[in-house]
């Protein structure tokens, strides 16, 4: 399932997927397939890309309903 909030989360502080990258330590590549659904990330991963949003968990990675 696309992470459609993690993408709008990242387009609205205007970072590219290279820019957060940069800031969690991880490749673009990472980030890409974490937006399209095709990497689950770690929970460290969660953390570190809610920090740098300025998000929390529930935001970005929980289930709607």
């Amino acid at each position: 399932m696309k992470n459609l909030r993690l993408k709008a989360a990242r387009a609205s502080k205007d970072l590219s997927q290279q820019g957060l990258a940069d800031l969690v330590g991880v490749s673009r590549q990472t980030i890409l397939a974490v937006e399209k659904g095709d990497y689950n990330p770690t929970v460290k991963l969660c953390i570190a890309i809610c920090q740098a949003l300025d998000k929390t968990l529930d935001d970005l990675f929980w289930p709607e309903e």
